[in-house]
């Protein structure tokens, strides 16, 4: 078969013609993708984390520590399985199950790669792919959420409740801005089959910028520079990520959601949480990363996206992306409650609609190519966006001098000796003192005899 067929973009018309044993293949590929990479990205943050924090992480078991997570699970199985006696034990059962299997459907339209030939059949690297995909991975995202709030209204306790009183709070204030992201995305595209949003972000045309010709990027995190950086930040609450894992806040809710579950169920909230990082990772790098092509400057080798050469630049995407969300961890603190809801609806969803409105109006405006002017115009956006967020909002106070440290501190708190270094007098020497003070007075002696 020819490179160049191999190079051909799916289409709606290439699925639904695989016979039953390939598409079984696909799916316990899709499934044994998901599962190797949260065991893996299990131990890929752990050890860079513990790089970030100059110590070593696991690596003891097995070489680099590549077992540890596997013995962890392993642990989490032979635990004590403890079921609370206020629980409601069919949702309590159920709830861990609904996040995982929410997350891993997800995957069931992510394009691992373009037309390959397997065994003589020619078939899309894709499980499948709908008219609407990009509606079923945010119906998806959506229905996740359900794990954990189920799980902590059926824990019959009081911090698993306010953990999924949160996680709910955090999909409703981020969902809609993940929406509209996606909605600049089948607006540039055209369509909403991710198969289809791969091919357009393929597309390379000639922009002119001051008189001089250069090749227009094709991918979205480009393009729509506003919306990838939205869609992203909202990807990071959808997932109950650092700083956004509020809903399961140890210094205020012990573990949230799931502190009142144990064993293997835990492990299965915990193994959820890290396939949604894995699945929004996909999901991302297909909507705004160009999919399976390879970015530059590998693109000039022509075989670049060809025959299976594509997963390895797929599968090295969601890897870069998974390691932003380990850095996230790493470095930022938790934020507080308030300033949570404030960045979802008072910064993120303004701006969002206000780019929705602008690009809708530079793709009404005739004799202007589209490209170029959303390039013009969405990476200065996109570049101000992240100047916002990142500014400061307040202006640094002096600070206060070591006097002023003492002055101020609060009553009751732990003494601290005068800052002139003058040891005060003993309590027990000037009581003792003042007791014979009277005695000496009347014996008519000036001696302070202690």
């Amino acid at each position: 078969m020819s490179p160049s067929y191999l190079a051909q973009d799916p289409t709606l018309a290439d699925f639904g013609r695989d016979p039953w044993w390939l598409v079984l293949g696909k799916i316990v590929f899709a499934f044994a993708f998901g599962l190797l990479a949260t065991l893996l990205g299990v131990w890929f943050e752990r050890r860079v984390v513990g790089y970030m924090q100059v110590r070593p992480g696991p690596n003891q078991v097995g070489p680099f520590g590549l077992l540890q997570t596997l013995a962890d699970g392993l642990k989490m199985a032979f635990k004590e399985d403890i079921l609370p006696k206020a629980a409601d034990k069919v949702v309590y059962f159920f709830a861990p199950t609904i996040s995982v299997i929410c997350a891993v459907t997800a995957l069931s339209v992510v394009p691992f790669g373009p037309m390959v030939s397997i065994f003589g059949h020619h078939t899309p690297l894709q499980v499948t792919d709908v008219p609407v995909a990009v509606l079923l991975l945010l119906a998806c995202s959506s229905m996740g959420v359900y794990g954990i709030v189920l799980g902590g209204w059926a824990s019959g306790s009081t911090y698993p409740l306010l953990g999924g009183l949160r996680s709910s709070a955090q999909m409703i204030s981020y969902e809609v801005a993940m929406g509209l992201s996606i909605v600049a995305v089948f607006m540039t595209a055209g369509t909403m089959s991710t198969s289809g949003i791969v091919a357009a972000q393929g597309d390379a045309t000639q922009l002119t910028l001051f008189g001089t010709e250069i090749p227009a990027p094709g991918w979205y995190a480009i393009l729509l520079l506003p919306s990838f950086v939205i869609f992203f930040i909202a990807t990071v609450g959808e997932t109950n990520r650092a700083p956004f894992d509020l809903p399961e806040a140890e210094s205020e809710l012990v573990a949230g959601f799931m502190t009142e579950y144990s064993s293997l169920k835990f492990a299965l909230f915990m193994l959820s949480e890290y396939v949604a990082m894995v699945t929004m990772s996909a999901v991302t790098t297909t909507l705004f990363l160009g999919g399976w092509r390879a970015p530059w400057p590998i693109t000039i080798w022509e075989g670049a996206n060809s025959g299976w050469w594509p997963m390895l630049w797929f599968f090295g995407k969601v890897i870069a992306l998974v390691f932003v969300f380990v850095w996230l961890r790493g470095t930022l603190p938790r934020l507080r409650y308030d300033q949570f809801m404030r960045l979802g609806w008072k910064v993120l969803l303004p701006i969002n609609l206000v780019w929705i409105l602008v690009l809708s109006g530079l793709r009404s405006i005739e004799d202007w190519d589209t490209r170029g002017k959303v390039i013009a115009v969405g990476v200065p956006a996109g570049l101000l966006l992240i100047a916002t967020l990142f500014w400061p909002n307040r202006r640094p106070q002096p600070k206060p001098t070591a006097q002023e440290q003492v002055d101020n501190r609060p009553y009751g708190s732990f003494p601290l000796p005068p800052m002139d270094l003058q040891v005060p007098p003993s309590p027990r020497i000037t009581r003792v003192v003042a007791e014979r003070e009277p005695a000496n007075i009347v014996a008519g002696s000036d001696s302070r005899e202690v």
